[in-house]
């Protein structure tokens, strides 16, 4: 089997962080409920976890909460942030992560404008200052599309919100542990992310970071393990964005798949899946048959790969990879709607190929190969 889905997840992890799986559900207690040595070891895991994350992002550890994964983290701020008669800027290259939150608070009094995008998915960062407005409070935005691999500069909007006082919420969904990010050298005010694509943790697992100085509202509220006689949600980072138990196993994962990123280096990992995903490219764009969709002459790109092969429908094709070949994709909408809208592939949707930090060259040979083939057998019909 090779697997090139590791957009959606992760499948190939560090052998470490299966093994902390294990160990953490036969010694870890519950996390600040009790001062035994098992409970003791969840806290002292959950922080070394905090502590590594704020290195890997530029963050600073007590302003790390933790979630179940970046829908979660990204729910938790987008439905609390915003008040009725509040303007919000996104993109047309959103997730559905980010869309129906917004959504959400659209139908709540939020405003929300959707910078369009050109013929490879890139927006026009003169867009922002074009559509601000005396009621527009935050920009929120993908740090790289998880359909064309588009990456967003991220400092350039950084500019722009810090000049007109506005919040920068970031989605790094694609970016966390495959892309550098400095979330306080960069001036992001929030960042989100998943724990189990790109920072090769455990599924069940993500977070949030918000920078110093801004207070969230808590998304939920309960059991917190300090201040049981209030009747209010304790209001301190993390704390506020943390009701209930955490999931300590699944961050044990996370913590052992972050010693392995911290030792093998964010842009040595980055180096290979780009090198990974511009071999494919090279070996497939000049194939008629196939359409590209994104920026492939980038500098800096995620290591995703969206195409299609004629008319064929993306799920047929996904399915041949799989029947014939044992080749792991992502066919369909990939949770981007507006952006399917921008291409026109509603109906086709798209063949998604993403590379990971396990994948090898071989491996991308043989995918490239057997796209032709699938080029020569549809061209073949066609004539037919």
């Amino acid at each position: 089997m090779i697997y090139f889905d590791n957009a959606a997840t992760t499948l190939q992890k560090p052998p470490a962080v299966g093994a902390a799986v294990l160990e953490a559900l036969q010694s870890l207690g519950n996390a600040g409920r009790g001062a035994h040595e098992p409970t003791l070891k969840a806290a002292r895991v959950i922080y070394d976890a905090r502590v590594k994350l704020a290195k890997l992002l530029g963050a600073v550890p007590s302003r790390i909460a933790f979630t179940c994964n970046a829908t979660e983290a990204l729910n938790s701020v987008l439905q609390r942030l915003f008040a009725p008669g509040d303007h919000v800027l996104t993109t047309v290259c959103e997730h559905n992560s980010v869309l129906r939150p917004l959504y959400l608070a659209e139908a709540n009094g939020i405003e929300v404008t959707h910078l369009q995008a050109d013929t490879l998915g890139r927006i026009d960062y003169a867009d922002l200052e074009k559509n601000l407005r005396p009621q527009t409070k935050a920009v929120v935005i993908t740090h790289a599309s998880n359909l064309t691999g588009n990456v967003t500069d991220l400092q350039r909007v950084s500019e722009f919100t810090h000049k007109h006082g506005l919040l920068l919420v970031v989605d790094a969904s694609q970016t966390a542990g495959s892309l550098p990010i400095d979330a306080v050298k960069t001036g992001i005010d929030i960042l989100c992310f998943t724990g189990h694509k790109g920072l090769m943790g455990p599924q069940g697992t993500g977070g949030v970071y918000v920078r110093q100085g801004l207070t969230p509202r808590p998304f939920k509220v309960g059991g917190s393990g300090v201040h049981s006689f209030l009747t209010t949600h304790p209001a301190e980072m993390p704390t506020v964005l943390e009701a209930g138990t955490l999931n300590g196993h699944g961050i044990a994962g996370l913590n052992a798949a972050l010693d392995f990123l911290l030792a093998t280096g964010i842009e040595t990992i980055h180096t290979h899946e780009d090198k990974l995903m511009r071999r494919f490219v090279q070996g497939v764009q000049h194939f008629p048959e196939v359409k590209l969709y994104g920026d492939y002459q980038a500098a800096e790109r995620a290591a995703i790969v969206s195409l299609n092969i004629g008319a064929m429908d993306s799920g047929a094709v996904s399915d041949m990879l799989w029947e014939d070949y044992k080749i792991c994709v992502r066919a369909g909408a990939h949770c981007a709607p507006l952006l399917h809208h921008h291409f026109g592939t509603e109906q086709q949707g798209a063949v998604r190929f993403s590379f990971g930090c396990f994948n090898t060259e071989a491996e991308v040979d043989i995918a490239v190969k057997a796209v032709k083939e699938i080029v020569l057998q549809y061209a073949q019909e066609s004539r037919d």
